[in-house]
């Protein structure tokens, strides 16, 4: 088992060292403060954390609901919710443009009633970055509520605190670790969010162009500038992992 086991690990390691040994160390300021790095870097971090918020704004209850409530077709319901964490990026930024996009079903009435288009705008990167982080918040989420204990929150229902109070003074501050887990995950994911983001948003210089985009485009121009941009996506990745350590992995059990 060892040998196999080393093959695995080694096709996962040696990458990423080889990203880390071909860096180009000594440019690397230069590289990383010019004006395209800058604005894509400002784009990701802001739109990241934007779609991190609408993640926590929706996703909270319906982690909630699939641990504690009897939704009608829970198990469907919740498939459907997941189904990103395995769709092909391409095909998500597919169906947003199916349901945001100038002729989609959503995207169709806003125009027309509002004269608003979401596609290629910094409003469809934080959706894009929001449809594919949502599923790891959500699933996160969940693992958390599930693991609280239902005495606590029966013992504040029986000295008369309405449903709503139960939840605001004992489920979520119990469940705060482990949604604060699911946040910076979720935050992370859409950081390094690609294939969603440049079908249904483009890639846009300063308007929808993130850092995965600006690594590919800078991989077609000057290898040296990608790799050092991607040297900056991998060590947020390695310190969000670092940081949740076994947080998420936990609230999962």
């Amino acid at each position: 088992m060892v040998i196999p086991a080393a093959i695995g690990a080694a096709f996962l390691v040696v990458p990423l060292v080889g990203l880390v040994a071909q860096a180009p160390w000594g440019r690397l300021p230069t590289l990383l403060l010019t004006e395209a790095t800058r604005s894509a870097l400002w784009l990701s971090l802001w739109t990241s954390t934007a779609a991190a918020a609408l993640c926590i704004l929706v996703g909270t209850p319906l982690g909630w609901g699939f641990a504690r409530a009897a939704i009608p077709g829970r198990r469907v319901l919740r498939g459907l919710v997941l189904t990103p964490l395995v769709l092909p990026p391409v095909v998500a930024g597919v169906a947003l443009l199916s349901a945001f996009g100038r002729s989609g079903i959503i995207g169709a009435p806003l125009r027309t009633a509002f004269g608003v288009s979401i596609p290629y705008t910094s409003l469809a990167v934080v959706l894009a970055h929001a449809f594919v982080a949502m599923p790891f918040f959500v699933l996160s989420a969940e693992g958390a509520f599930r693991a609280l204990p239902d005495r606590l929150e029966a013992q504040a229902d029986s000295l008369g605190a309405s449903p709503w109070r139960v939840f605001a003074s004992v489920t979520l501050p119990l469940a705060a670790p482990g949604l604060l887990a699911a946040t910076v995950l979720a935050w992370a994911r859409s950081l390094g969010e690609f294939g969603a983001t440049i079908t249904f948003a483009g890639n846009y210089p300063g308007t929808t162009r993130t850092l995965p985009l600006e690594v590919y485009t800078q991989l077609q121009a000057d290898p040296a500038a990608a790799t050092a941009v991607s040297l900056v996506l991998f060590a947020v990745c390695l310190g969000v992992l670092i940081g949740l350590r076994e947080r998420w992995w936990g609230a999962l059990r």
